[in-house]
C-alpha cells in the first residue's frame, strides 16, 4: 500500500522558482522531491545536525582547509605572460 500524497500549491517569485528548479536538478532530483527533502530536512532536524557537524569541522579543521584551499589557488593560478619577450 502506497503513501497518500496531498497536493500543495505555492507561489514563488519566478527568480526562487528557477533556482529551486536549477538546485533539484544539480542533485538530480525533479523540483517536487527536492521541496518534499528540504521541508523534511528542516522539520525534522536533519538540517540542523548537518550544520552543526560542517561548523565543528570548521571550528577543528579550519586552518588547515584555507591553506588547502590556497595551495589549490595557486596551484591553477594563470600563468603570467612575459611582456618583455621578442614577438
Amino acid at each position: 500500500m502506497g503513501t497518500q500524497r496531498k497536493q500543495a500549491l505555492l507561489r514563488l517569485e519566478p527568480e526562487v522558482l528557477a533556482a529551486g528548479k536549477d538546485a533539484a536538478a544539480a542533485r538530480g532530483l525533479d523540483f517536487n522531491k527536492y521541496v518534499e527533502r528540504l521541508i523534511a530536512e528542516d522539520t525534522t532536524g536533519a538540517r540542523a545536525a548537518g550544520m552543526s557537524a560542517a561548523q565543528r569541522l570548521i571550528d577543528t579543521h579550519g586552518d588547515f582547509l584555507a591553506d588547502l584551499e590556497d595551495d589549490l589557488d595557486a596551484q591553477h593560478a594563470p600563468v603570467p605572460r612575459n611582456r618583455g619577450a621578442a614577438a
